[in-house]
């Protein structure tokens, strides 16, 4: 596998950003670890950080460079500070540039395939959000979104602050101090406009420790989505929100998605 770690300038945020990049590579003597390669395009995952972290984080915490060498598939692993992959009321526009601007930017850096069946998306707590919310808005883009233990009832959160004073000024800096329940920046909305649509449907992966402080949040989303013809792989057990658990479940995600053989 080749590791890149790319610092780029991004037009859309006006400023200077990163990614960290796993690319396959075909090697024959390399020991302890079987690589593959696919082909000229990579498959590509974008793996999103949650609130705390950043684009090196799933490197450091996980064994995700492991993980992914027999696939042969593409890690793409972006930056987007505290944003929840919003175009913020103050701040940056970081689903325009999550959505928009970074998957052409990767594709004009490294050789990923740009077919929908080859491009799929998942992360943790606000990367889970991301991650769900990029499946059901842009489902023409990716053929499979997962969550681990994501924050999949942001309105429910922006109307009902429980946390503190704090985190109710940052969900106005990011979502602005309107409700955004019936926006598409409310996942449970994206559902029923996933489901009344036409077009693609992203296959969908989730999961949640039981002791996890999300998982109610969890329990609405995978309730909605019920009510959806839209095809949700759900899974639950003992966990907390923390690294133990997101590495192994991220080994179960990449047995879960839909690569061509």
């Amino acid at each position: 596998m080749a590791l890149i770690e790319c610092r780029f300038y991004s037009d859309v945020l006006g400023l200077s950003t990163s990614m960290t990049v796993i690319l396959p590579q075909q090697t024959t003597t390399q020991i302890g670890l079987n690589n593959v390669k696919r082909g000229d395009l990579h498959p590509t995952l974008y793996l999103l950080h949650g609130l705390s972290d950043d684009d090196s984080i799933w490197l450091r915490r996980t064994s995700i460079e492991r993980y992914v060498a027999e696939l042969g598939i593409a890690v793409v692993m972006p930056q987007v500070h505290r944003s929840f992959y919003t175009d913020m009321a103050d701040g940056g526009r970081y689903w325009t540039f999550i959505s928009e601007e970074l998957p052409a930017l990767a594709r004009s850096f490294f050789p990923l395939s740009a077919k929908r069946e080859d491009n799929f998306v998942a992360g943790l707590s606000m990367g889970g959000y991301g991650a769900m919310k990029l499946g059901l808005r842009k489902p023409e883009a990716f053929a499979a979104a997962a969550s681990l233990s994501g924050a999949l009832d942001m309105a429910h959160h922006f109307m009902n602050p429980e946390d503190s004073a704090k985190r109710s000024v940052e969900y106005e800096r990011i979502f602005g101090d309107t409700d955004i329940a019936g926006t598409p920046n409310d996942l449970l909305w994206l559902l029923q406009q996933a489901d009344k649509s036409k077009g693609p449907k992203p296959l969908l992966y989730q999961c949640c420790g039981t002791e996890d402080f999300l998982y109610e949040d969890n329990q609405v989303f995978r309730a909605a989505c019920a009510k959806t013809s839209l095809s949700l792989t759900y899974d639950e057990g003992p966990g907390e929100h923390e690294w133990g658990y997101w590495d192994a479940k991220i080994q179960d995600i990449l047995k879960w998605l839909p690569l061509k053989k």
